[in-house]
């Protein structure tokens, strides 16, 4: 809509193909629940199900809880989608392929119960909202680990039974260096006087040539002297962001109820005709209502159950991972010497610095270590293995007291920021917990929004 002569244009090509985008519709495959029940019945049914696993008793708080979600989930026409993840995480565990999701599906409850995610939302304070949020039209995203060696299984499980599946396409853009490369070799410049100008630019995130022309004086200069130089990052900086080549993404996959060639276009990748990729990228193919999944191979999956096969073998001893004891003390003691070369998330030097200094003994140390190591809330890090070994801290509130007591007062997580909007000054946990992704987002409009109803709140509540 920005573009009046390409959305004209994109119209012509249209009507030339008689082709209708209609954005309002999806065309998600349809789970066939048994017995003619209907996929709400069945996926309450099965919820409850694993709830009674999971929780042994279903308690007035996690009915509740279940209650909420599923209310939401049906509400929003979800109920199939989940079933399908559902069968897809089945039948991996069933064949013995290591497979759960990551990301914001970990704090749903239905989630949890259903066997799709590992972790308690419940135990860990969680709210559904990261992962759903009721009052926003837009598809879930479970994001699935799987282990490596068993995703082409599962990749041709999920096109057996649903049908019409493809992988999707991504795009490399021409970043400033290779932009630069690229023209140096089609003007046949000498690879010395490119390269110098290649090393002139910054190394940075999100760099861009004219960025590098403000923040380098001696490219600026070579480009006001040079003609052969000014030619060239010209050229270069009109190609700088334009699609270079196409892949594979490495996780994402579309599923739909019908021939993908009627709703996307396809192709198959250079050298891999047994292979078909859509020739829209993720964002776009969910922008034309199809279902994109996320199924990534870890190898970190692959090693844990490569280890648990063999620790069964040799000394007899079956491991269920999911069941793991996470007060065992002998395991903190491996971390606390940062000798975590090899563990996810935790092998970096910084990191087993971390560590080293830090002696976790608990598991909310090691949530947190994981938190606090990455730009930005890198800076609480000395604060939080200083208060952990007894340095004294104070917050304004008791409240902010009972809340942070977990992170020696420091703020970690969203949920925290969340229950201290809302028990503070008592804005609705939804848009409680909308704020705080606001906040880590630096959304500076969105939170000016709720700055005086939360001051007004908090007088309210004394």
């Amino acid at each position: 809509p920005d573009q009046p002569e390409a959305l004209a244009n994109t119209r012509r090509i249209a009507e030339m193909c008689r082709l209708e985008l209609d954005f309002s519709k999806r065309y998600a495959p349809v789970y066939r629940p048994p017995q003619g029940r209907s996929a709400e019945q069945y996926l309450r049914e099965l919820v409850y199900q694993g709830a009674r696993q999971r929780y042994g008793q279903v308690t007035d708080t996690v009915r509740d809880r279940i209650e909420y979600e599923l209310q939401v989930i049906a509400a929003k026409g979800f109920c199939g989608y989940f079933l399908i993840v559902w069968d897809i995480v089945n039948y991996a565990r069933n064949n013995g392929i290591p497979c759960g999701a990551r990301g914001s599906a970990c704090s749903s409850v239905v989630s949890y119960c259903l066997g799709i995610s590992a972790p308690d939302p419940l135990r860990y304070g969680l709210y559904f909202e990261r992962f759903l949020d009721p009052d926003r039209d837009e598809m879930p995203d479970i994001d699935l680990d799987i282990c490596q060696l068993g995703r082409p299984r599962i990749l041709e499980y999920v096109r057996n039974k649903y049908g019409h599946v493809a992988q999707i396409i991504t795009f490399n853009t021409l970043a400033p260096r290779a932009a630069i490369r690229d023209v140096g070799r089609v003007l046949g410049l000498p690879l010395a006087q490119v390269d110098r100008i290649c090393k002139l630019v910054p190394e940075e995130l999100k760099i861009t040539i004219d960025r590098a022309l403000a923040a380098e004086p001696e490219l600026a200069q070579l480009y006001q002297t040079d003609p052969q130089a000014r030619k060239l990052i010209d050229i270069a900086r009109r190609l700088e962001g334009l699609a270079r080549h196409h892949g594979v993404h490495a996780a994402g996959v579309v599923i739909a109820d019908q021939p993908l060639e009627n709703l996307v276009p396809l192709c198959t990748p250079a050298g891999k005709d047994d292979q078909i990729i859509t020739q829209y990228d993720g964002t776009t193919v969910e922008k034309v209502g199809l279902l994109k999944m996320d199924f990534l191979g870890l190898r970190t999956l692959t090693i844990l159950e490569r280890a648990r096969q063999l620790a069964e073998r040799n000394h007899g001893v079956r491991i269920e991972l999911d069941k793991l004891d996470l007060t065992d003390q002998r395991v903190y003691e491996l971390f606390a010497t940062g000798d975590t070369r090899g563990f996810f998330q935790f092998e970096s030097e910084g990191m087993r610095d971390v560590l080293a200094k830090m002696k976790p003994n608990r598991i909310e140390d090691l949530i947190a270590a994981n938190a606090l190591y990455r730009p930005g809330p890198m800076v609480h890090i000395d604060a939080y293995i200083a208060r952990k070994h007894g340095e004294p801290w104070t917050t304004p509130h008791p409240i902010m007291t009972e809340e942070l007591a977990e992170t020696y007062g420091i703020l970690v997580y969203q949920e925290q920021v969340s229950r201290l909007v809302h028990r503070l000054g008592g804005i609705e946990l939804k848009r409680a917990f909308r704020l705080a992704k606001a906040i880590s987002k630096k959304k500076t409009a969105m939170i000016e929004a709720e700055r005086q109803p939360f001051i007004e709140g908090c007088v309210a509540n004394g």
